[in-house]
């Protein structure tokens, strides 16, 4: 797409669905969602004694298992590049594109299971990374990363709505402004509604439905499929495909081997952009901060390991389709192959399910984009409030804001963000700006701060100025690499120029490294600070006394409402501590294997991939999936077992007329409460007993 004009070759898509599918999915599903949440919310506040202050708002009350953190994790960062832009690099460069794209973006989930712990262990009460960075340095730090934490949110909210409205637009027709506006609708209302914890229980829901139609995509594709229905026609269809169109680069110019020159550069673009947006997306401290101490680290493992079947999985399955049926009068662009501008627009996957299952293809293809582009947008509606509210607001305007008042600003940067990224985005899309530039741009932009961030909360020798100047000065680096690479490259600083490999790959190492000569130079400049690590801890949550007396409930009694006793902070220290260690040790390991142990020998020895091989290949990819499954569509309902049977026995007692001082009763049982008699009130209790009764409704309280 370019100057305004859609462009994209559309053939059969245009008329693959009409435009009522898609104006009923994104208004008619946003709605379905949007009620579901507000039915969700009443259920939880109701018979799980959840106030919407706002702690719960941001936070979730800090409650949330392993299950919902791993779904939650893996909602969060399947955006629709995750599917679209997998897609089109397998199409590209055959079947390294998928394992170069999955094990790219997959590392950094499970390194930032270590900063997970560090930020729960250093600082309990935080709301964002961006308080701990304050905590620490100050004022200009905390600035510093303010504006680098928004651009990351703002550019990853770009690339999910500009890739999903142009999927839509190519499926349906409907048109790519009204897309753009309209995703995001039902995504604010139910956010706005339920806050963090709508979030989450929504990402769990979409994650187990995009599991399923992934699932029906590689079985359809690789069982049953009358044009293709086994790896083995696959396999020979890829071999006519390099036959007719070698690919430059890739060893005998061959689709099915894992040694593609190209290839190998996106690999390194992946990485590094990749560490950007999760080290500096506060919606990623947001699941952090949302998991029960003891879950993080297992939320955070599960979520990471889970993700990676979906890119690699759908890519080899939807990108290695296209290329195999791109001959077939049954794809759209026959008889001619795709145009790149289409492939950077992320259409492989919808062409190749259009090809593979007709209208049916189209209308999973639009369903699995909707869920993408609205849990993803749902997280980052959250980060950039969190950040807002409680980074700038609460610092620097009105401290003494009131829970109250921070729920009410909290739904005002909802609303306001939404409407701003909208528009952003219809600005990049007549200015011809694609998913697929905006997804190999960010790390540019983005990823100077990474390493400041981290070594935030894992050094205590880092001092303020290198904190708060070697982002800055990486970025300068960044986009200098960048440009001059572009200008010497092609001669000119055209959009198609400046988004090739070459210089992005210079500007992304530029800033992911640079930090690695800043740091040292300015410790050495500034010298080296000797941080005691107490002003983290010092931290405190919003005061949310005034929700809570207006509903008439006891503070201490709503989930993430009570402060901690000295006694659980020094357990949960402990187990901060083991886990840790356990995070340092797993992930290291992890990261090696997916980095170095699985891809570099296939890359070394130029293997082009046998029948058999490709075949197990395929095989074990549908086996991760089945797993995937398992891991964060039914674990979650497993873990919660027990709240959810006692939640439909409350709803029946309500509806047969058992009568709310049954369920109350029962609630007290459940929480380990005991219920008070002789005239004591929850305020006439002492300090000791509190914490005693707080102990015992936190176990009760079983977050799912």
């Amino acid at each position: 797409m370019a100057g305004g004009a859609d462009t994209t070759v559309k053939i059969e898509t245009a008329t693959a669905l009409n435009q009522g599918v898609g104006y009923g999915i994104v208004i008619g599903l946003g709605a379905l969602f949007a009620l579901g949440m507000i039915f969700v919310t009443f259920i939880l506040k109701r018979y799980n004694r959840e106030l919407q202050t706002s702690e719960m708002f941001n936070t979730a009350g800090r409650t949330v298992k392993s299950g919902l953190v791993g779904s939650a994790v893996v909602s969060s960062w399947t955006w629709a590049a995750t599917l679209l832009q997998s897609s089109g690099v397998c199409y590209r460069y055959g079947v390294s594109g998928p394992l170069w794209y999955a094990s790219g973006a997959t590392v950094q989930i499970l390194l930032f299971a270590t900063l997970a712990i560090e930020l729960k262990r250093r600082a309990p009460n935080a709301h964002t990374y961006l308080e701990v960075i304050r905590a620490r340095f100050g004022t200009l730090p905390h600035i510093v990363f303010m504006i680098f934490g928004l651009m990351t949110n703002i550019l990853v909210s770009l690339m999910l709505i500009v890739g999903g409205s142009a999927t839509i637009n190519a499926l349906t027709g409907m048109h790519t402004i009204a897309a753009i506006y309209l995703l995001p609708v039902g995504v604010v209302a139910y956010t706005l509604v339920g806050g963090l914890k709508a979030t989450i229980l929504t990402d769990w829901i979409h994650t187990f439905i995009l599991l399923l139609i992934i699932i029906v995509f590689a079985l359809s594709a690789y069982a049953s499929s009358e044009v293709l229905g086994s790896p083995s026609a696959v396999y020979d269809l890829l071999v006519k495909a390099a036959a007719a169109h070698p690919v430059d680069g890739n060893h005998e110019g061959s689709y099915l081997t894992m040694r593609s020159r190209e290839g190998a550069i996106f690999f390194v673009i992946n990485i590094v952009g990749n560490f950007g947006t999760v080290f500096l997306d506060n919606g990623y401290y947001n699941k952090a901060i949302a998991a029960s101490p003891v879950h993080a680290l297992p939320g955070y493992i599960l979520g990471g390991l889970c993700w990676f079947a979906i890119p690699w999985l759908t890519a080899t399955t939807m990108g290695l389709s296209g290329l195999a049926l791109e001959s077939s009068p049954r794809f759209p662009t026959y008889p001619n192959r795709m145009p790149e501008a289409d492939v950077s627009a992320g259409l492989v996957l919808p062409y190749a399910a259009v090809a593979l299952l007709g209208k049916g293809g189209a209308a999973a293809t639009l369903l699995i984009v909707f869920m993408a582009v609205t849990s993803a947008t749902s997280s980052q509606l959250i980060a950039v409030s969190s950040i807002i509210v409680y980074d700038l607001y609460r610092t620097y305007i009105k401290p003494e804001a009131s829970g109250k008042r921070l729920i009410y600003m909290s739904h005002v940067v909802v609303c306001a963000y939404a409407l701003f990224i909208a528009s952003f985005s219809v600005g990049l899309w007549y200015a011809g700006i694609s998913m697929g530039y905006l997804y190999v741009m960010m790390g540019v932009i983005i990823s100077s701060a990474v390493l400041p961030a981290a070594l935030v909360l894992t050094w205590s020798g880092l001092n303020k100025w290198a904190a708060a100047l070697s982002p800055v000065l990486g970025l300068c680096v960044a986009l200098v690499a960048w440009l001059v690479t572009a200008k010497k490259e092609c001669g000119e600083m055209s959009v198609a120029c400046t988004g090739s490999n070459m210089p992005m790959l210079a500007g992304n190492v530029a800033a992911l490294l640079s930090p690695v000569v800043f740091v040292p130079v300015l410790t050495l400049v500034f010298g080296k600070a000797k941080y005691d690590w107490k002003s983290m801890m010092a931290i405190s949550r919003g005061d949310d006394h005034d929700v809570a007396g207006e509903a008439g409930v006891d503070l201490e009694e709503v989930p993430g409402g009570r402060e901690e006793s000295e006694r659980e902070m020094k357990e949960e220290q402990k187990k901060l501590r083991r886990a840790s260690k356990i995070s340092k040790t797993m992930t290291a390991v992890l990261t090696l294997a997916l980095l170095i142990l699985w891809p570099m020998p296939l890359y070394g020895t130029g293997y082009i991939f046998s029948k058999p091989f490709f075949t197990g290949w395929v095989v074990v990819g549908i086996i991760w999936i089945f797993l995937s499954f398992i891991g964060v569509g039914l674990f979650p309902i497993y873990e919660g077992r027990e709240t959810l049977v006692r939640t439909c026995k409350y709803i029946w007692w309500d509806i047969t007329g058992k009568g709310v001082k049954a369920i109350h009763a029962d609630q007290a049982r459940h929480a380990g409460e005991v219920v008070v008699t002789e005239g004591k009130t929850p305020g006439d209790e002492t300090p000791e007993e509190k914490s005693v009764k707080g102990e015992k409704v936190r176990e009760g309280i079983d977050s799912s």
